[in-house]
């Protein structure tokens, strides 16, 4: 029995450009993928995927990697994987109703921090989401597609609300904050979003109010978690 449809909304993008101009590859990162959709399959949810264009991003390989993505990463790639066969072609952004969804989830990898962060449809989408008071969950590199989000004079929807993100701190320790265009716990701090950060790469998660983010990969099941106890 269905209790309704949850959106996952992926980045497109397979690259990151650096401020010397190199790439760095990036795709999603398993466990914030498959952890929510493994949540919300189990409570009863059916769970889409959509992307910029319907484009289906590649696996970021760091998130397949033991010594970086921990020992369970093994359950999450192979989750990922079916899951995102089983469903098919992605669901483009700008054909994409929220009238049809009861919540989104913005998984991260760097993706959003190259593309998400300023798609207009996915802004459009927050938007509604958000006035209708829909849970929205964002999880590690996820809440810069909340940035996404502003109102006909270009002001930031989530200006003030209280949040979570792979913080500096983690980019710097990853080794992928030198070169980076932009920060992302930084860039929400700078446009108001008041940025609450936890010990490095140790769960943590915040609510507030209709909007659930988690600061790195371990957050991501606890982020599903909170949004289905808001759903009930």
């Amino acid at each position: 029995m269905s209790k309704g449809k949850v959106l996952i909304v992926m980045s497109a993008a397979d690259v990151w450009e650096r401020t010397d101009g190199s790439t760095y590859p990036t795709g999603y990162w398993a466990e914030e993928l498959a952890a929510p959709h493994e949540k919300f399959v189990e409570a009863g949810y059916t769970v889409d995927f959509a992307s910029p264009g319907g484009v289906l991003q590649p696996l970021d390989e760091h998130s397949a990697d033991p010594a970086l993505a921990g020992e369970e990463c093994g359950h999450y790639v192979a989750h990922a994987r079916k899951a995102l066969e089983e469903f098919g072609p992605l669901l483009k952004l700008a054909d994409i109703d929220i009238d049809d969804y009861a919540a989104v989830v913005l998984p991260g990898g760097h993706g959003p921090v190259v593309d998400l962060f300023q798609d207009a449809d996915l802004g459009r989408l927050l938007a509604e989401a958000d006035r209708e008071s829909k849970p929205i969950g964002a999880v590690c590199h996820g809440p810069a597609a909340l940035l996404s989000a502003r109102d006909e004079d270009g002001n930031w929807l989530f200006t003030g609300r209280r949040m979570t993100a792979f913080t500096d701190e983690e980019e710097h320790q990853f080794g992928t904050a030198e070169g980076a265009p932009w920060l992302l716990a930084s860039r929400l701090r700078e446009l108001g979003g008041v940025h609450v950060a936890g010990a490095a790469y140790q769960q943590h998660n915040i609510v507030d109010g209709n909007l659930f983010t988690g600061q790195n990969p371990a957050s991501s099941a606890r982020l599903a978690e909170d949004m289905i106890a808001a759903l009930r």
